[in-house]
């Protein structure tokens, strides 16, 4: 690498940081991608984490291993405090780094909508962190229901809430209804897991509000065939440690219930906010950054944001979803913009998102597919989403493990991340009839 040769800074080693650096491979520039953690997750499948089917490191690739060959590439462990377009630096914790060209590209995190506080009992699934909080909340529940001699609290442990019905809430109450009806089957003594009941709130009209109606009606009658109850124009208004109050057409009434998990909405990164208060730009309701058609921000031609942080209109005149697809067609159409400007054009195309469908698993056996004219759901659609995902893992090594834990736990109703320790579980009730415990 020359001195001469412009500075191009990634934010964020996601979907859409990792494939403009990939894209970047070979190009008269040098690269450094920045992250506060030193590797990339697959988000598609951290509901499998979170309900114990699959481990961390089975979805997570270091940022290293993967721009090993890219000897124009540099991984940098740090956390953005700051951006000042001005200077033309990226201002960390503990340092700066001045760059040419920035590519923003961090995500986002859980919107409680103003009730910050909800999150203290009703916690999101956007990180690994959050993944180890859910997973012990649930088979925690069940632990302490098996202790609990009260009939009405006990029930109140084997309740549990998923708020929004989007793919991710699907997805999880889904995981959660096959760990009650099978994984623990038979297991305990003086409760049955099966009884428990797995509740799928929403605001919207009907499940799964991004997809045709037809798929919607198809999930609800296979989230009813496999025990989980869906409320949709449900809002919900309150959440504490002893369940969620919601409001619908009948009232207000107050569901007892000491799980409850959140996946009813996210908002763009902390740092959209301060990006777009440094460079006067605007933003939507959610925080992204409104930008141009070739994804930078106005008046700033040397900063593109991408992914889940940027508001960009498709063809039908709605924002892009925040999916891998997107974030991943950007980062590729991000290189090749810096290619161009150094061959010396400036004319480019507008980024035209090119959409090759979405998908939600249900269950065993059970998940529905848009993708183009086709919209249908069943075992096929099942079939589908397993073998794209397989193949979207980054690494070689993780296909083979999660093929087989797929496999196994096909199989056996087994997950292998179930461990849990005292100190970990919630308020444990002491028993009379079990004072040794």
């Amino acid at each position: 690498m020359e001195n001469s040769q412009p500075h191009v800074v990634i934010i964020g080693g996601g979907f859409g940081g990792i494939s403009a650096a990939r894209a970047l491979y070979g190009a008269s520039v040098k690269v450094t991608l920045i992250d506060k953690r030193n590797f990339h997750l697959f988000q598609p499948l951290l509901y499998q984490v979170a309900t114990g089917l699959l481990c961390p490191s089975e979805i997570t690739t270091p940022l290293r291993h993967i721009l090993k060959d890219q000897q124009n590439t540099t991984v940098l462990l740090g956390e953005v405090a700051n951006i000042d377009p001005d200077r033309k630096m990226v201002i960390l914790n503990d340092g700066e780094i001045g760059y040419d060209i920035l590519i923003v590209a961090a995500g986002m995190v859980n919107h409680y909508y103003g009730h910050d506080e909800w999150e203290r009992h009703a916690p999101g699934l956007k990180t690994v962190e959050d993944t180890a909080r859910i997973r012990q909340r649930i088979f925690s529940a069940f632990e302490i229901a098996e202790r609990e001699s009260d009939p009405k609290k006990r029930k109140q442990w084997l309740t549990f809430v998923v708020v929004g019905s989007g793919a991710t809430g699907v997805e999880l109450s889904g995981m959660i209804a096959e760990i009650a009806m099978n994984t623990l089957k038979g297991e305990f003594r003086s409760i049955r897991p099966e009884e428990s009941q797995i509740l799928l709130i929403d605001a919207a009209q009907y499940i799964l509000p991004a997809y045709p109606k037809k798929l919607s009606q198809i999930t609800e009658e296979a989230l009813n065939a496999h025990g989980i109850r869906t409320f949709t124009g449900t809002k919900v208004v309150d959440i504490d440690e002893q369940g969620v109050t919601v409001e619908r057409t009948g009232g207000r009434e107050h569901i007892p219930a000491r799980t409850v998990i959140w996946s009813s909405g996210v908002m763009a990164s902390p740092l959209g906010k301060i990006l777009a208060q440094n460079t006067h730009a605007r933003t939507d309701k959610t925080g992204r950054i409104i930008v141009n058609q070739d994804l930078t921000i106005p008046g700033h031609p040397e900063i593109f944001v991408i992914g889940d942080m940027a508001h960009y209109e498709g063809v039908d005149g709605k924002p892009l979803p925040g999916l891998a697809p997107v974030a991943t067609q950007q980062g590729r159409y991000v290189a090749r913009v810096i290619k161009r400007r150094l061959s010396g054009s400036s004319r480019v195309k507008a980024f035209s998102y090119f959409d090759k469908g979405t998908m939600a698993v249900i269950g065993r056996h059970s998940a529905v597919a848009d993708i183009g004219q086709w919209h249908f759901g069943g075992r096929f659609a099942w079939f589908l989403w397993l073998f794209i995902h397989l193949i979207l893992l980054v690494k070689f090594e993780n296909r083979i493990i999660v093929l087989i834990r797929w496999a196994f736990q096909y199989f056996s109703y087994s997950r292998g991340a179930r461990n849990l320790n005292l100190r970990g579980t919630l308020q444990l009730p002491i028993s009379r009839d079990n004072k040794g415990l």
